[in-house]
């Protein structure tokens, strides 16, 4: 019976002997690129704390920020010019309403009317944030969203969601929408942003679902509408009040050059907020989360916003906003090497497969053990030998 000396010294002899195999490369073959940064978006903006990276004559940083995470990026070039912790998984409360919007929104026509039923507006969360919809009454499309955008209507998102197919659907398809964004931080449970457990998102990934939204018109009319008239209850002969809307973005009309965007609080998020805001041809974003206060979080965004205009052309990128992966078979809406490939989703991160070597089914049997030659490729960046004893099964 062989001792287990023996058996370490076969499972070498056969790694040795597989690594030629797997190492080598076909001739004329080009060298494999190294894998891409943990972080999306750009290594820097893995790193934790403050990431700048002034020329002369740019102007400093705010000194008295306080948010666990923020970022200041450029909403056409897609240039981060400062970031701090911008991958940071935190509740993401109301601003999470970006990506609803961003999924939802092209799906109905805002003209069409709808008829809310009772079940519709069941099921909210105590304490959410209200436009005021009532069961068995019609409302218009465009109606609906200016309660998401300007009330953060809880109510209005789940009237929108059931028009969608049902709130678990959207939920869904919001995941699947913020995986083809590339916001890997991001995990979705519910349509409105309501404190739930696991749900988190990032300055980072908010950002992008902002990117993405104002790109289309109707989204950027309704996130900057100030005010507005919503329909009300039916009186007993038959006409329909209405009540007006305040949007609850402080910033809006009194920031200069504010397009709006969303802002939230909630118990476990504290206060959130996204804002986009144009000056000099330029439209810079400007996402804070969790700062100190509630106030803070738009003093905060005012004051980035202030040094992203001035710092503009003073600073070089720490990282960049990527693109939306194009669908299967359609073209890159830009150049290939201006969106570097997204490191694997965390649910797949830990297969020997996604992290670019042989999956553990190629593994080679020796008795009890499996050996698994993890390889870095034709241009022979190593390979890493695994030997895992298998389960009984």
């Amino acid at each position: 019976m062989p001792t287990p000396r023996h058996t370490f010294a076969r499972l070498c002899a056969a790694a040795t002997a597989a690594l030629p195999v797997l190492l080598a490369a076909p001739a004329g073959a080009t060298p494999q690129q190294p894998p891409p940064s943990a972080a999306v978006g750009g290594e820097r903006l893995g790193l934790p704390g403050v990431q700048v990276a002034p020329m002369p004559g740019a102007p400093s940083l705010p000194t008295d920020l306080t948010g666990q995470s923020w970022m200041v990026s450029d909403a056409e070039s897609g240039d981060v010019l400062a970031a701090s912790n911008p991958h940071l998984g935190l509740p993401p409360a109301s601003t999470l309403k970006i990506l609803f919007a961003d999924t939802v929104l092209p799906k109905f026509d805002r003209d069409s009317v709808h008829r809310v039923a009772d079940e519709e507006i069941q099921g909210i969360g105590p304490g959410s944030s209200l436009v005021g919809i009532k069961e068995n009454l019609d409302y218009r499309v465009e109606d609906l969203w200016r309660g998401v955008f300007l009330s953060s209507g809880n109510d209005a998102v789940h009237v929108l969601a059931h028009m969608n197919g049902g709130v678990q659907r959207t939920v869904a398809e919001m995941q699947a929408r913020a995986d083809a964004l590339q916001a890997r931080d991001t995990r979705v449970i519910s349509p409105d942003g309501y404190d739930m457990d696991g749900q988190v998102s990032s300055a980072y990934d908010l950002s992008l679902f902002a990117r993405a939204g104002l790109r289309n018109a109707d989204f950027r009319m309704y996130c900057a509408t100030r005010d507005a008239m919503f329909p009300g209850a039916v009186d007993k002969n038959g006409r329909r009040s209405s009540f007006g809307i305040a949007n609850t973005d402080r910033l809006l009309g009194k920031y200069p050059g504010l397009i709006g965007v969303k802002n939230g609080t909630t118990t476990n998020a504290g206060s959130t907020f996204v804002g986009a805001a144009e000056r000099g041809g330029r439209t810079l974003l400007v996402t804070v989360m969790h700062p100190a206060s509630y106030q803070k979080v738009y003093d905060e965004t005012a004051e980035l916003l202030d040094w992203g205009f001035a710092a503009a052309g003073k600073v070089q990128p720490v990282g960049r906003l990527v693109d939306e992966i194009p669908p299967a078979g359609a073209e890159p809406t830009g150049p290939a090497e201006a969106s570097p490939a997204p490191p694997p989703h965390p649910s797949t991160a830990a297969s020997p497969a996604a992290a670019g070597g042989a999956a553990e089914d190629g593994g080679i049997g020796l008795g009890g053990w499996s050996l698994v030659v993890l390889a870095g490729g034709a241009a022979g960046y190593g390979a890493l030998v695994l030997l895992r004893r298998r389960s009984a099964d």
